[in-house]
């Protein structure tokens, strides 16, 4: 019994110190360079949102290249890196557009480049050929190239409707309390 009562707290701090699963994962996706950019472009949700676009073009560029090599291990894992970091940019994205729709800022240039460039990035995942290394991966970035261009369109479709209601806001950085 007395080692029991000695045991028992020792493996709760174990818990306690070790870390969830999902406190563990964090992407780092953007290089200081671009994170740099991103900080530049402040609260410039154009700007930022365009930032966002190229650099997820570069993701794509990168899946693509990887498309035509060799199949092997390596390249597998490789993909399979790439794809996550797509799909967690394509979320931060998301979170950008969610954060400037909800201020009213007019998005409808870059939204436009958005809707072009997620038809590019689906198309460079539809020739990527399904491999057990990297499906699941595949899936999430097609599922989040579906969601940010279902998202794009529709706010695309909700800002043109707001704009031409309220023709003294377009161009603003944020709706201003009247």
């Amino acid at each position: 019994m007395r080692i029991r009562s000695l045991v028992l707290p020792a493996l709760a701090s174990l818990l306690w110190i070790n870390p969830l699963p999902a406190q563990r994962e964090t992407r780092d996706v953007l290089t200081p360079a671009q994170v740099e950019q991103i900080r530049e472009a402040g609260i410039d949700p154009d700007g930022r949102i365009k930032l966002y676009i190229k650099f997820v073009d570069e993701h794509a560029d990168s899946i693509e290249s990887l498309i035509k090599r060799g199949h092997s291990s390596a390249r597998a894992s490789r993909l399979n890196q790439e794809l996550q970091n797509f799909s967690a940019l394509l979320d931060e994205l998301g979170s950008n557009l969610d954060e400037y729709g909800d201020r009213k800022a007019d998005l409808r240039k870059s939204l436009k480049s958005l809707n072009e460039s997620s038809q590019r990035w689906m198309n460079v995942l539809h020739a990527l050929p399904s491999e057990p290394g990297f499906d699941l991966s595949l899936k999430d970035a097609i599922d989040a190239v579906k969601d940010t261009s279902d998202d794009a369109k529709q706010m695309l479709t909700d800002q043109t409707a707001y704009f031409n209601e309220h023709k003294d806001q377009r161009g603003q950085d944020r709706a201003e309390p009247q």
